[in-house]
């Protein structure tokens, strides 16, 4: 008992040794010859026998282009906060020559992935949280309200609908005027998830800027009316003149902004504690 005991402290003490990096990068789905991975980040201090939350991130690039390093200083924060952060690959357009659908079968295998292994992870699967910007954001969404686009070798029986959503300015709209219709044509209507919102949907947060040329203001607090008539919470957080992307690292006030703002709503949900403070840098 004794050495097995030394054994699970040299572990922790590994894992914790890299907490500005992933820590471990995992084949989740492999489609032919595409292999997807998660990078997975976990908390500065793992206890054994403790699960902690979820947090998958969804980059953007409009389903056409983009890497999963896009929210890499989103995951290094939270995993600092408490959470185990991942940072998901999906099939893009420039990449694997796919469309938008292809993109949310990934997305969903993805958190399929991560709550069938709950316990490798040390998750609680109960709180799962999908969190991307832009069409990332979509993604994210989408695994909540879509039920359409499963990949044919995934696990139906395993839930793909996370537990809480944090939106960064998110193409929610995707029918005629909506974010990629031209692609997605009549489909929107078992894609979009403006189209689509249904009770039970998980308590959700959205960042925009007012200028944002993609996402209409209008059409986000359409959104935020709509969940709050099935009874779900959809906070909006809106930032005057700014426009899509605003939120990113390169963007640090807006960066730090959103992230403490995302931080106070999983705060809210019971997900993190609100000590102690971490430093967003």
């Amino acid at each position: 008992m004794k050495i097995r005991y030394l054994l699970s402290i040299v572990a922790i003490t590994i894992i914790n040794s890299s907490i500005c990096s992933a820590q471990q990068k995992t084949l989740y789905k492999q489609i032919d010859s595409t292999k997807l991975f998660l990078e997975v980040y976990y908390p500065v201090q793992v206890e054994v026998g403790k699960t902690y939350p979820a947090m998958i991130f969804f980059f953007g690039g409009g389903w056409i282009e983009g890497d999963r390093t896009h929210f890499e200083n989103h995951a290094q924060y939270f995993s600092k906060r408490g959470i185990v952060c991942f940072l998901a690959d999906y099939r893009t357009k420039s990449k694997n020559k796919t469309t938008p659908f292809e993109s949310l079968k990934d997305a969903k295998s993805a958190i399929r992935f991560i709550r069938k292994n709950a316990l490798r992870f040390n998750i609680d699967s109960t709180k799962i949280i999908a969190s991307g910007g832009s069409a990332g954001g979509h993604l994210a969404a989408a695994t909540a309200l879509i039920e359409d686009y499963n990949e044919d070798t995934d696990d139906l029986l395993l839930n793909c609908m996370p537990n809480a959503l944090v939106l960064f300015n998110p193409v929610i709209d995707n029918g005629p005027g909506g974010y990629g219709y031209e692609r997605i044509g009549d489909g929107f209507k078992n894609f979009s998830p403006l189209h689509n919102i249904k009770k039970g949907a998980p308590p959700t947060i959205i960042f925009l800027g007012t200028n944002d040329e993609l996402v209409p203001v209008v059409t986000a607090q359409y959104y935020k009316k709509v969940m709050e008539k099935v009874e779900s919470r959809c906070d909006l957080k809106l930032y005057e003149g700014e426009g899509h992307g605003f939120f990113n690292y390169q963007n640090f006030e807006f960066y730090k902004k959103t992230v403490l703002e995302a931080d106070k709503f999983l705060v809210s949900l019971g997900y993190l504690k609100k000590e102690p403070i971490v430093k967003i840098e």
